[in-house]
This record gives C-alpha cells, sequence and structure tokens, in this order.
C-alpha cells in the first residue's frame, strides 16, 4: 500500500510517501481502505520523537481517518466489507479498572492509533471492530476524518471535565487549531460566552466560527484583555493547549473558582502560575486526554447529525504529507488539514 511514514525522528523532511506492506487484520479487528486521513499536532510530537515512547520504525501517522471496510479478522461480526465509518482513535485494554468504570482514556494500557500504532495517513489502516462508527449515507468522507479526535478532545475537557454551562465564559487558546475550533462550537452549544485567543491573520475567520470576543495574541496580552471584557471578574473556565507561552497568563485570567483545563502543550511543558493565586482564589486545574469511548459516541453523533462541523483548512492529495506537516508546524493553517490518498 501507499502511505505517508518516517524511517527517523526529526523534522518535516523525514516524511516520505511509498510503498509499505499491506496490513492484516487480526482477531476483533477491521482493515479499512482509506478515503481520508487528518493530521494533529500529535502527528509533529510523534514525528520529531517523544522520549518516553519507542514505536517501531517505519511508522505511518493519521490518528483521524474515514474509509470502507475491506477485510474482516476473525470474531468479527455485525459488520459488512464496504461500509463506510469512521473511528474512535483511542486504544484501550477493557480489563482494568479505569476501563471497568467506562474511563477508556484512564486506561492503563492507553494508546492512540497513529502514535502507539500505525495510523491512517496511508491507502489502509487496522483497528479494533470495537472502534468502528457508521458514517451516515453521502456524508463526506473529509468531514468525517476531521472530527473524531479533536471533538472528543474538546468535548471531555469542556463539557466532562471544566462542567461548562450556559452564562459561563470560557476563554479558548490557539483558536485557529483543530480542538479549538471545535471547542468554540460546543461551547456555544451550551450557550457560554466564548472568548477566543488566535494571531491575527486568523481573528475574523475565528469570530466568524462563533467567538463572541476574538483577542490577537500578536498585539494583547490575553490576561489582560480577557480581566477587561469580564468586567475584572475573569473568566470561568479556560481551555488551553499552548502550554508554556500563554500558561501564566491564562492563570491569571481566571475568576475565583475557575478552572483551567489543559489538554496539550505546544509551545512547552513548563508551567509557571503564582502558587498564591491558585489557593487564593481556590483555582483548578484540570487535566484532560482524549475521551471515553461513550462521550466520542456522543460528541460525533452531533458531527454527523450536523449540528457541529469539522473546519477544513486545506484538501490535499497524500503525496503532499510533508508539506502538510510543514503547514501545521507553522501554524498556517485554520482547522484540519485532511490528505487523501
Amino acid at each position: 500500500m501507499k502511505a505517508a511514514y518516517f524511517e527517523a525522528h526529526g523534522g518535516p523532511e523525514n516524511i516520505r510517501v511509498g510503498d509499505l506492506p499491506d496490513p492484516e487484520p487480526q482477531a476483533g479487528e477491521v482493515v479499512l481502505s482509506v478515503e481520508a486521513a487528518a493530521l494533529n499536532h500529535l502527528d509533529l510530537w510523534v514525528r520529531r520523537g517523544i522520549p518516553e515512547l519507542e514505536i517501531p520504525l517505519p511508522h505511518v501517522g493519521g490518528s483521524d481517518f474515514a474509509g470502507r471496510i475491506t477485510r474482516l479478522g476473525d470474531g468479527v461480526e455485525g459488520w459488512e466489507i464496504g461500509e463506510r465509518v469512521t473511528a474512535n482513535p483511542g486504544l484501550w485494554c477493557d480489563r482494568c479498572e479505569w476501563c471497568a468504570r467506562g474511563e477508556h482514556s484512564l486506561c492503563e494500557r492507553y494508546g492512540i492509533v497513529g502514535e502507539h500504532v500505525a495510523g491512517g495517513l496511508a491507502e489502509e489502516v487496522r483497528v479494533p471492530v470495537r472502534n468502528l462508527l457508521r458514517l451516515p449515507e453521502g456524508f463526506p468522507a473529509e468531514r468525517a476524518a476531521a472530527a473524531p479526535l479533536v471533538y472528543q478532545t474538546a468535548w471531555r475537557a469542556l463539557i466532562t471535565r471544566a462542567g461548562l454551562r450556559a452564562g459561563q465564559t470560557v476563554l479558548i487558546t490557539g483558536a485557529s487549531g483543530g480542538v479549538s475550533t471545535a471547542a468554540i462550537q460546543i461551547a456555544k452549544l451550551v450557550d457560554a460566552r466564548v472568548i477566543a485567543v488566535t494571531s491575527g491573520k486568523h481573528v475574523d475567520a475565528v469570530r466568524e466560527l462563533g467567538a463572541d470576543e476574538v483577542i490577537d495574541r500578536d498585539r494583547e496580552d490575553l490576561s489582560v484583555v480577557a480581566w477587561k471584557l469580564t468586567g475584572k471578574r475573569g473568566v470561568d473556565v479556560v481551555l488551553d493547549g499552548v502550554g508554556e507561552a500563554v500558561w501564566a497568563r491564562c492563570v491569571r485570567a481566571l475568576s475565583p473558582d475557575g478552572c483551567l483545563v489543559t489538554y496539550g502543550a505546544t509551545t512547552g511543558a513548563r508551567g509557571c502560575p503564582d502558587i498564591r493565586l491558585v489557593f487564593w482564589r481556590q483555582l483548578r486545574i484540570i487535566g484532560s486526554t482524549m475521551a471515553s469511548d461513550s462521550e466520542f459516541r456522543e460528541v460525533m453523533g452531533l458531527v454527523l447529525d450536523g449540528t457541529l462541523k469539522p473546519v477544513i483548512d486545506v484538501v490535499w492529495p497524500l503525496e503532499r504529507a510533508r508539506e502538510a506537516h510543514e503547514r501545521l508546524e507553522a501554524g498556517e493553517q485554520f482547522g484540519k488539514i485532511v490528505l487523501t490518498p
């Protein structure tokens, strides 16, 4: 099969497009013929190399994809060859105490397709049958591929972990990214006020997506502007995946009893909040990763019925995978970069 892969960790120049062996389904698995796949920042981190993560090389990235079932592994029932599907990219053991509670993203052996095993930036991908989600007739593969990782991440972080509700104000950083564009829509769905942070070139697009206020990070201090926009009260929730570059300002932007939910650290992992602010204002700092399978299916139901609409930056052929990595790394995209084999 044709695939986008790397044989050594490093920069985008390591991405190759060429032939790799076809995947074969194991018991309880299926193989999909990929119609579309999307990049995430996770693909950049895996390509660069995560110190504690050892993966077989060559490695195929891509946690998000949609396609048709082409082969069934032993024991697979209730599915037919030719069905169009997408999939939950989370991998869990279904045996540990966290899985027993339905908290799959806390699984002791949790992994992600495209990170721990080969992903969908290829003509074919192998996935567990329990992860499959049927697509409605005629639903575009590009939209289906742009949704799974980012929408489940945003949903769990905002709805489950932060408990965002109507009337609250949420500050969303990195608003041009996949998770953040999903989060803006989810926050508006529950009737929250959204203050989004992005670079100047994306301000108008973020506002059109539904943000009530947009802060230009190139010209303004997010904590100062958020403070003014809330009448010196602060925001109820901050959703941040940027990390080190904005961490301290995100903490300062919170109201008393405010909640910062972090799901990533694209600019670095060292956060430096003033501890006195945390205890005196009784702030909550919460981590969130991916989602449970039930959360995935709940939010994807809203995607598939058209309530939530994935934002797609560009749709390119798989041969442009290296260029796609470069575009994402430079922060030029607005929404998701989708590749088609």
